[in-house]
């Protein structure tokens, strides 16, 4: 099985309950195995500063699935938990966000999929809960303990273990 690293996002209704809601879902069958779950975090918002504080935390999972097949299953539970992709602000208000981080050493630079994640190393929310669960893991030539070291982690609150 394959390892990959999913953050978890969301500030519209219960979020912490759409997370549970999403990894059952997405470790629903045996081709996905929750592997580690970090705390949860009060996080400020990113991209569009007027709106609510987020909730962020990171899974990983040991999967048979290929990057594309897990990133549709990702999409189909954000669907299935209420988010629209279609009609909402980039970067705005949502009830549940999952993003790959990372899946193997697997890298790719498609339209629907970058792996890393692009924007992994620039966004303490997922850094800092990444670290919690796997410090020691190399993406990309970078150790993630050293990467969240190096980022300006303020206003991001743990506010539950995992």
């Amino acid at each position: 099985m394959e390892r990959a690293f999913l953050a978890l996002g969301g500030n519209r209704g219960d979020v912490h309950s759409a997370f549970d809601r999403a990894i059952a879902m997405l470790c629903a069958t045996a081709d996905v195995r929750l592997v580690a779950r970090s705390s949860e975090y009060r996080t400020p918002p990113w991209g569009v500063v007027d709106q609510p504080a987020f909730r962020n935390a990171v899974i990983e999972v040991a999967t048979l699935l290929s990057p594309h097949e897990l990133l549709s299953r990702a999409l189909s539970c954000e669907r299935a938990l209420g988010r629209d992709r279609a009609y909402e602000r980039r970067w705005g208000p949502r009830p549940i966000d999952i993003d790959i981080l990372a899946y193997d050493d697997v890298e790719l630079h498609e339209a629907e999929l970058t792996l890393p994640h692009p924007h992994l190393f620039e966004r303490a929310f997922v850094l800092v809960p990444l670290a919690e669960i796997a410090p020691d893991r190399v993406i990309a030539g970078v150790r993630v303990r050293d990467a969240a070291a190096r980022i300006d982690a303020t206003g991001i609150d743990k506010i539950s273990a995992s």
